[in-house]
Parts: C-alpha cells; structure tokens; sequence
C-alpha cells in the first residue's frame, strides 16, 4: 500500500511570491519522514504541496514535479481529488466534523468521494478504521455519539481514522501534537509506529525530540530573512541529523542555539 515519493527542483509560490526554493528529495515508504526547522520556513508549505492542498489557496501554484510511484502529482491528466484520496492529511488541530456521530466521522471522506458502501461494509470500515488508529476499545459503545464530545487525542485519533478509512497510500501529519497533552502525543506516536508499517508517513513538527523519536528520517528546513525562500538544508537519517549533521545551521537548530 505505501509508496515512494519523488521530488524534484519543486519552487512554491504565492502569486509572485517565492516561498519555498528548489526542493529535491525522496521520501521512502513504509517510513516516518519528519520535517523540521524555525516557523515560517517554509515546512507546512512544502507538505501541502505533496497532495496539491497548497493550490486551493488563490494565486499560489507550485514548479516542478512531485512523483508518486512514477506518476507526477501535477500532470495535465491528474485529478487533484485523487491526489488528496491517495495522499490523506491529519491537521495541526483535531477537526472531527462536530454534528456528525463517530462513525459517520470515520465514513465522511468515503461518502464524500461518493463510493456506494452497504451497511455491512460500512460497518467493517468503521471498526478497521477505529482499530486502526487505535481508538476501537475506547469508542466501540458509543458510535452515534458525537465526534466532537471524545477529548482532543481521541479526536486527533478520531481524524486519522477518517483519513485511513478511504485507504490512501501516504499520510501527511502537520504537527498532528501540537495541541495535545503528552499523554495523548505518547498515544500519537506509539500509533505513527504502528501506521508506518502500511503507510508512507511524513510529519510537520516543532518538538526536536518528537523527530527524533518517531522519524526514520529527517529533512532541516531553514530560512535566510524575512522576504526570503524557505530552502531544504540536508536530509538525513534521523540519527545522523541529530548527532552528526552536514550544516552547522542543522547542528544549530538540533542542539537548540536558535530557532
């Protein structure tokens, strides 16, 4: 199910504003790829452009290519819905759809994609996706009960149900802890593990030790003024980023000396 994702020379504009300059990499599935850097780098911007949410913003627009499995994200041919079916995205906030119940949270983007499912189906769905972001046990009795009355990890949890559910290939997280306590983020991550074996997974975070504990590897973004493009540094192996980076602006930021 996870795939390998291809990014080559990618510039990221709003209108005639260069956001984000010149990005190549690769991103390997069935892993946790994590990028980090200083707010306004660039990091989120760069994130949304790998299922296309970057270009419902009026006047931005991205060059270049962003490959899955071969196939460019930004062909002429490419469906952008299908983009964002194949590549699902958790928020920064947990966003259940507040007058809908647990489960018909869990089935929005299946009925919204307009696939026909019957009750039967519908309700493996619901428990393989509950099962799934680990959150069954504790909802399994109360489905019709609003999404919105769970605490805010169980909603995190409740919203990477509904991305799983119309099982993409890719999940992107931006910073999906920072609005939770620890010990909802410990539940998060144990969870990141876990999806990594089916999933290609990649995580917006500001939490260095966060990085380091839940990512295989690491990509540094960084800024050089205000006005400026955000750029891509290096990209290593999480452990190498954080014990022997290539930059001295990446052992900078590790190690906390600024940003």
């Amino acid at each position: 199910m996870a795939q390998r994702i291809d990014v080559k020379d990618v510039n990221i504009y709003y209108g005639d504003f260069l956001a984000v300059e010149g990005v190549t990499m690769t991103i390997d599935p069935r892993s946790v790829t994590a990028f980090i850097g200083p707010s306004g780098c660039g990091k989120s911007t760069f994130l949304r452009t790998l299922n296309r949410m970057h270009e419902v913003i009026p006047g931005a627009r991205v060059d270049g290519s962003v490959e899955l499995e071969g196939v460019d994200l930004y062909g002429d041919d490419v469906d952008p819905v299908a983009v964002r079916r194949t590549v699902g995205m958790v928020f920064q906030r947990p966003n259940p759809f507040p007058t809908m119940s647990i489960r018909d949270n869990v089935l929005a983007g299946v009925k919204l994609n307009n696939r026909r499912i019957s009750k039967s189906d519908a309700d493996d769905l619901v428990e393989s996706s509950l099962r799934g972001a680990n959150l069954w046990n504790e909802v399994k009795d109360r489905l019709d009960r609003p999404g919105s009355g769970l605490s805010g990890g169980q909603q995190q949890r409740l919203c990477i149900a509904r991305a799983i559910a119309v099982k993409p290939q890719v999940l992107l997280m931006d910073e999906p802890c920072s609005a939770l306590d620890p010990i909802s983020t410990l539940a998060i991550e144990d969870l990141i593990q876990e999806l990594k074996k089916e999933y290609t997974i990649v995580i917006v975070t500001h939490n260095m030790q966060q990085a380091a504990r839940v990512s295989d590897r690491t990509a540094f973004f960084n800024i050089a003024g205000t006005g400026k493009p955000g750029r891509l540094i290096e990209m290593n192996d999480t452990a190498t980023i954080f014990s022997s980076p290539a930059e001295k602006a990446t052992e900078d930021y590790v190690s906390g000396r600024f940003g």
